[in-house]
């Protein structure tokens, strides 16, 4: 029974190492690499508010997530984009090739309102107030300049109608003559409000403009009552596209600014990533001599479950994906380590029961059932400091401590899979298979 059971995980394990193989070689599945492997560019951003107005950590973690889904969207890069303090954003765009429009795209996440501008159709890129903040609009200002630089020409205030987080969705299509527009959908809460007021105001123009500025002017030419609309226009399919994008993801509940941009090197370099590299495989290799040496046979079986424990890592890493720095290598590194230790109790366990006088079979389950508790518990202790080191890179804008707990996380969960299910049924089948010609052989066993 036992040894139909042991059979059946094996086949469960080379299910998972031939998935993990797959994804391992395919080319759709890349390594992502940080800032300080490959360099690229960092932006913070800041809310741009007065100093004294406090802003809701809820309002400052949907900006983040919108200016993610946005570059994102954009294809700009694999970005990480996390909340530094409490009202400003780190953008950090590796491998970015083109910083020019990664700056311009990201400027381009702001403030999203539909004002009704009247009669009158405002040109693209006109600058306005707004009720939603009467103060002095950023387009008004010379770049860099504070918000409460004096302003001899105010420029004109509309009214807001709604803003874009009234939108649940917006997308560009192609009609039957061949013109694109844009489609959009709007959340239940505002289907009634819209539809009274494109009654009342049929014929007239409803203006959107991102961070005050005019991008589209469209007539109000239907009643749109059932929460979905159209914008009509002279649009190419990349205007269209542009103006839908800036509807799904401009319903910023905060204005953002640029605050500093830098293009950042890799600070490691192609040179000490290979010696980094070369240096872990070596270590690797160090540690399978001295398990196979000092252990014998189980120390072969264990070298089998940590390379495919190296295996389903990377295999993890570029399935997520997580994003590689020098942090997070150091945490995949010491995961190993782990994986090593959790082999070591095991088998030492098992020398103790053999030393003991008991059967080989009997030293196996023994082994593992006295080792078990140990290895649970000093990983769920590690799992419980990744955590808290997790939580401290979110909240401080720490990339490097969250990329460490991620990979360290990662490592210590399938070390567990490794060290109890792929070593425990290879030692099962190999050793416990053959125990008694074994128990003439100790010696194979380290005993």
């Amino acid at each position: 029974m036992q040894y139909q059971r042991d059979l059946i995980w094996l086949v469960v394990i080379l299910l998972v190492i031939g998935a993990a193989i797959w994804l391992v070689v395919n080319p759709a599945y890349p390594i992502q690499r940080g800032l300080d492997l490959q360099g690229g560019l960092q932006v913070l951003l800041e809310a741009d508010v007065p100093a004294e107005q406090n802003i809701a950590r809820e309002d400052m973690d949907t900006a983040r997530q919108i200016v993610a889904q946005r570059v994102n969207a954009l294809g700009v890069s694999e970005p990480l984009v996390q909340i530094e303090g409490d009202r400003r954003i780190l953008v950090e765009l590796p491998g970015v090739e083109n910083p020019d429009q990664a700056i311009s795209l990201i400027q381009e996440t702001a403030l999203l309102e539909f004002i009704d501008s009247g009669a009158q159709p405002l040109p693209e890129g006109f600058c306005v107030r707004t009720s939603l903040s009467t103060g002095p609009s950023r387009c008004e200002l010379p770049v860099g300049a504070p918000l409460d630089t004096p302003i001899q020409d105010p420029a004109p205030t509309f009214e807001t109608v709604m803003t874009g987080a009234d939108l649940r969705q917006a997308q560009s299509e192609l009609d039957q003559i061949g013109q694109y527009y844009v489609s959009f959908g709007l959340i239940p809460d505002k289907v009634d409000f819209f539809a009274d007021y494109t009654r009342r105001n049929q014929g007239r123009f409803l203006t959107i403009v991102l961070d005050k500025q005019v991008i589209s002017s469209p007539r109000i030419s239907s009643v749109i009552s059932g929460g979905s609309g159209t914008i009509t226009g002279n649009f190419t399919l990349e205007e269209a596209q542009k103006l839908a994008l800036q509807l799904r993801f401009g319903s910023l509940p905060i204005p953002l600014r640029i605050e500093s941009t830098r293009l950042v090197g890799a600070t490691l370099g192609e040179q000490s990533v290979r010696a980094s590299i070369d240096a872990g495989i070596i270590g690797v290799i160090l540690v399978l001599i001295f398990m196979i040496g000092y252990y014998r046979l189980p120390g072969v079986l264990a070298a089998v479950a940590l390379l495919v424990y190296a295996l389903l890592n990377f295999a993890v890493f570029m399935g997520l994906p997580v994003t590689l720095t020098l942090p997070a290598i150091t945490g995949f590194l010491l995961s190993l380590g782990m994986a090593v230790d959790a082999n070591v109790l095991v088998f030492e366990r098992m020398k103790e029961e053999l030393a003991r006088g008991r059967k080989v079979d009997e030293a196996v389950q023994s082994g593992f059932q006295r080792a078990w508790t140990s290895i649970r518990d000093s990983n769920i202790a590690t799992l419980v400091i990744c955590l808290i080191l997790g939580g401290f890179g979110r909240s401080f804008g720490a990339s490097a401590v969250q990329g460490f707990a991620v990979t360290l996380a990662i490592g210590v969960a399938i070390s567990m899979f490794t060290a109890v299910l792929v070593t425990r049924t290879l030692v099962n089948l190999v050793i416990g298979g053959s125990a008694d010609w074994m128990a003439k052989r100790r010696w194979l066993l380290g005993a």
